[in-house]
């Protein structure tokens, strides 16, 4: 059934109006609902307040008054107390209200408490945004001085007479004024498996970031900027050794597309486990991540088709949609009022200009957000889904692997069935130590993208042993090797997660996202102050990640770990204990939230 086709008269048609009913001595004021379609107003027995209190209770002395709909239609329901009404209900403490007001049976218990949110969004203190602000702008300006003044002979363009700028003029302007100016602490190249440690080359400039020469100096770093989560990214072991294997059986490459002479009994094999891993009835493989999301896309939607994406979504699913020619509507970073907001606008209203139906209405989320940390609310989110017939496409590239007790995702972290989400996607780079990307989900959809997807007709498949590398580690998560190595790894990062995520906290300073997130973004704000930061842990043998404007936005400059089962406390411990200096000495201690005094405690094994 098209989405577009769905329709709920009463209940998309109708919001609820803002309006408190009194109880005074047992009764219950009438109140309305307006009637977007034709302005009117209709006028009810009982209301119902989306913003009463907490757990949907509104408490006027010994009277509790909560409403819900059934069916539709609305019924109240009183606690410790009478109204007018015939209810009955045994929910949450079997209590049934008769016509005359009285309640008997057992009484409710007290309402619970809002759960503890396993989020943070502290937001930035008022100083820090006014200097973030001002040292940037600050920035710029010498930038325009630096490049009237001073504009070396390598920014100027030559041979570009009658020619349109082919860049951006701001573009190229921050990219060689402003970025420049801490271009050694990103694009790091490095010689060595990107595992718990990494090795660098070592470079130096001598005009100030515009070129670098190397030193042959190599130095051996503390990994935390590799999405190395469950630590397959090895030289050596199990993994390495098919690697090897697979490339005396199947070459290095196969040098052809899906369609023609691409395909082995390798890719076979990998496509299946990798369904069987997730607990599908089929699965895709690519040879890339990003094009999974780029060229795949385009293929499940067109114009005439809604695409609902958050907004901290990442660049190849934007692309994908705008490659669609989808119209594109984004909510609020997961928030779920926001998110049924945007979904009930668009059933009702439908397409602009014509009001016809959509063809298809896509919600596009991921599972672990890149740069904030957060998970996605997967249970709430499939729940709308539900409600109005809309798609679900969740990119599990961080996720997959990295959540969950047996890790599988988020689907796993929640204990959500695979086959609510329409579309499952993720890549093998992060927790998997290979490359490539797969989609997932039902037969019909996997047959559908070998025909059609631009991924499959025209790229180059996977080399064989780089699906060999998955194979094997995915084996290993699922314990078919005969051992629980991959249980060991997937709670290894699990506690590390947790024990990095409270330190951190008890240190002062500000982290985003999950308290189970194996990326950790830690605020500094200030341009300067990611550069400072990078550049101290560079000399303590750390290496991390630094993100700023305009990769994330201008207020929210962060450093971001990358956690890994490859870590071990002790490693753990000395890079807190340097960022508690850095700390210290650059003041990015700015959390206002109350700090855990006691000792934070490493998670036993066997806990």
């Amino acid at each position: 059934m098209k989405v577009g086709a769905f329709r709920e008269p009463e209940r998309l048609m109708r919001r609820e109006v803002a309006v408190v009913p009194k109880v005074t001595a047992g009764r219950a004021e009438r109140c309305g609902y307006e009637d977007e379609a034709n302005g009117t107003v209709t006028v009810g027995e009982t209301c119902r307040r989306p913003n009463m209190a907490t757990e949907g209770l509104l408490s006027d002395g010994a009277h509790q008054l909560k409403t819900f709909a059934v069916n539709g239609k609305h019924a109240l329901n009183v606690v410790n107390g009478k109204a007018n009404g015939v209810v009955h209900s045994k929910k949450n403490g079997h209590v049934t209200a008769h016509c005359n007001g009285t309640t008997t049976g057992v009484p409710q218990s007290e309402p619970k408490k809002k759960p503890h949110s396993k989020e943070s969004f502290e937001e930035v203190p008022l100083v820090t945004a006014v200097t973030t602000y001002m040292g940037f702008y600050l920035l710029v300006v010498l930038g325009y001085l630096n490049q009237f003044l001073f504009a070396p002979p390598v920014a100027k363009e030559r041979n570009r007479k009658g020619y349109v700028p082919l860049y951006n003029r701001f573009e190229q302007f921050y990219s060689r004024y402003v970025y420049r100016r801490i271009r050694d602490c990103w694009n790091r190249p490095i010689c060595s498996v990107p595992g718990a440690e990494v090795v660098l080359k070592d470079r130096i400039t001598h005009d100030y970031g515009w070129t670098f020469q190397y030193t042959g100096l190599e130095k051996k770093c503390l990994n935390l900027g590799s999405y190395n989560y469950l630590g397959f990214a090895e030289a050596t072991g199990q993994c390495a050794e098919d690697s090897i294997q697979s490339i005396k059986k199947y070459a290095c490459a196969l040098g052809s597309t899906s369609h023609e002479l691409g395909t082995s009994p390798i890719h076979l094999e990998l496509e299946e486990t990798t369904a069987r891993f997730l607990g599908v009835e089929a699965a895709i493989t690519f040879g890339m991540g990003f094009a999974t999301n780029a060229l795949n896309l385009p293929c499940l939607l067109s114009p005439g088709c809604l695409v609902i994406s958050d907004e901290k979504n990442h660049a190849s699913l934007i692309l994908g949609l705008r490659l669609s020619g989808a119209t594109t509507r984004v909510f609020k970073h997961n928030n779920m009022k926001n998110l049924e907001k945007v979904l009930r606008t668009a059933v009702v209203q439908g397409q602009p200009k014509t009001g016809a139906p959509w063809k298809k209405i896509f919600i596009v989320a991921e599972g672990v957000y890149s740069m904030e940390g957060s998970l996605v609310h997967l249970p709430e989110v499939i729940a709308l889904k539900k409600k109005y017939k809309a798609y679900l496409f969740l990119d599990e590239a961080h996720s997959v692997g990295a959540m969950g007790p047996r890790g599988r995702g988020v689907l796993d972290y929640y204990g959500v069935n695979p086959h609510d989400v329409d579309v499952l996607m993720g890549t093998f780079t992060k927790s998997f130590g290979s490359a490539g990307g797969y989609i997932a989900g039902s037969k019909e959809l996997v047959d559908f993208l070998r025909v059609n997807s631009h991924a499959a007709c025209y790229a180059s498949t996977m080399a064989p042993p780089i699906a060999q590398q998955i194979i094997t580690s995915m084996r290993i998560i699922m314990g078919e090797d005969g051992t629980n190595e991959g249980q060991k790894r997937v709670m290894q990062l699990a506690r590390n997660t947790r024990y990095f995520r409270r330190r951190l906290h008890q240190m002062g300073v500000i982290i985003y996202g999950h308290e189970d997130s194996p990326v950790v973004p830690l605020l500094v704000y200030m341009f300067s102050k990611i550069g400072a930061v990078v550049r101290t842990l560079a000399k303590k043998n750390i290496a991390a990640v630094g993100v700023g404007f305009p990769a994330t936005p201008l207020m929210e400059g962060r450093i971001r770990f990358c956690l890994s089962a490859a870590h071990t406390k002790e490693q753990l411990d000395n890079v807190l204990d340097v960022l508690e200096d850095i700390a210290e000495t650059l003041g990015l201690k700015y959390s206002q939230l109350p700090r855990y005094k006691g000792v934070i405690q490493y998670e036993d094994e066997n806990k």
